[in-house]
Order: C-alpha cells, then sequence, then structure tokens
C-alpha cells in the first residue's frame, strides 16, 4: 500500500504541516508524509492501520468541531500521525520510538523546538491515557485514540478481533490475562474521557463495552465488573 492510495490524507498531512509551520519555510512535507503512511500500513498491523490514523484524525476534528478542545490543534493533528508510527506488538518501546521519530523528523521539516517538543510528549502520553488536568491537547489526543471504545459492539468486537490477531503470537490465556488487566486499568481511571463532549456522549458507552469484553475474558461477570469499578 502507497501514499497515492490515500490522496486525502497525504494532503490532509501536507496542509497540517504547513498549518503549523505557520508561514515559516521547510522542506516539501509529502516525502514525510508518504514515509508515515509507509509506516501505518505495514503488515504486521491489523487495527494500528491507515483506518486507524484516520479515524483519530476525524475524531480530532469532530472534537475541535463540538468544544473547540485542544490548545494547539495542528500540534495534536501531528501527534496523531506519529503515535503508532512505530508498531510492533511484540515490542513494549514503541510509543517511546515513535516519539523519537516525532522529534527527528519534525526538527528537520522546520518545527521549532517547543512544537517539537509539546508533538513529542503527546506522543509518549498515549502510553498511559491519562492527561493531567488542564492539559487541553493532550486530553484531544488520547480521548480521539480512545474513542474506539465508544463505538456500537459490532464495530468494537472488530477492534477487539483486530488487536487479537495482532497478537497472535501470543497464547490464549496469557493474552486473556494481559489484556483483562489493561481492561481493569482504563476502567479504574476516573473519567475514561477529559475533554466535555467526550464525556457525555463517549463515557457511558465505552464503559460498557470494556465492562462486557471484561466479564467475556475472565467468566465472571458480576465479579470482573465489580472489581473494575472506579
Amino acid at each position: 500500500m502507497t501514499a497515492e492510495e490515500h490522496p486525502e490524507l497525504l494532503q490532509r498531512w501536507n496542509s497540517t504541516l504547513h498549518a503549523a509551520r505557520a508561514g515559516r519555510e521547510g522542506p516539501d512535507p509529502a516525502p514525510y508524509g508518504r514515509n508515515l503512511l509507509a509506516r501505518w500500513a505495514e503488515p504486521q498491523r491489523r487495527y494500528h492501520t491507515v483506518d486507524h490514523l484516520r479515524a483519530v484524525l476525524t475524531r480530532i476534528d469532530e472534537l475541535a468541531d463540538q468544544g473547540g478542545e485542544g490548545g494547539e490543534l495542528e500540534l495534536v493533528r501531528l501527534a496523531a500521525w506519529f503515535h503508532d508510527a512505530v508498531y510492533r506488538p511484540d515490542r513494549s518501546e514503541n510509543e517511546e520510538r515513535s516519539a523519537v521519530l516525532a522529534e527527528k523528523a519534525l526538527t528537520e521539516a522546520g518545527l521549532t523546538p517547543h512544537e517539537v517538543t509539546e508533538v513529542a510528549r503527546l506522543v509518549r502520553l498515549t502510553i498511559t491515557h491519562d492527561p493531567a488536568p488542564g492539559d487541553l491537547n493532550g486530553e484531544t489526543l488520547c480521548d480521539a485514540d480512545l474513542a474506539i471504545l465508544a463505538t456500537d459492539p459490532d464495530t468494537y468486537g472488530g477492534y477487539v478481533a483486530a488487536v487479537r490477531e495482532e497478537y497472535g503470537f501470543v497464547p490464549d490465556g496469557a493474552f486473556r490475562e494481559g489484556r483483562a488487566a489493561i481492561l481493569r486499568q482504563l476502567l479504574g481511571l476516573p473519567r475514561l474521557f477529559r475533554t466535555p463532549y467526550g464525556a457525555a456522549v463517549w463515557e457511558e458507552r465505552a464503559r460498557e463495552n470494556l465492562e462486557r469484553e471484561l466479564a467475556e475474558l475472565t467468566d465472571t461477570p458480576g465479579t470482573a465488573c465489580a472489581e473494575a469499578a472506579p
């Protein structure tokens, strides 16, 4: 899969980088965009694909339209492009390597040190999805990344199946244990979604999806849901 198969995304990347540079001179954005799209199309991916990138960008737009969340939306959008740019299911340092890639590429592409640092910080924030109160950029990116959790049951089921496929090398018992731990961590957060819109529109359905999946993983619906409640 090449960038030419996603001309609208490549154009979006070009526009975002131009806007972030705010009229400053810099190299042609297109080669950076093509490199990123090639990364997002790597064969080991099943959920963390170009479709996921597109969905996160769309959710950022939705948040911006509904409430204007995010102090530096172009930087948030750049962070979305980089947040899973390095992705190997068998490695634990994907976010850190993605942040380092962002630092290198965006410095070359003409962003200021502040802008580069902020994008890299946002990429690293997707390790925990737990932005500090008042972190508008972080709230917007994390809510957009987690919005898949608030989809209808069929879409959510497809997401879960795709994640399992990415981790096909992990034995079923170990996967169930690890996945359950992640679900409990998410359910233990006081709020999954930090923007006003995300909290109002996505929170309830996301928790229902997570609790249902956790119950299915543990085969103890009542106990699992009770223990996972924040």
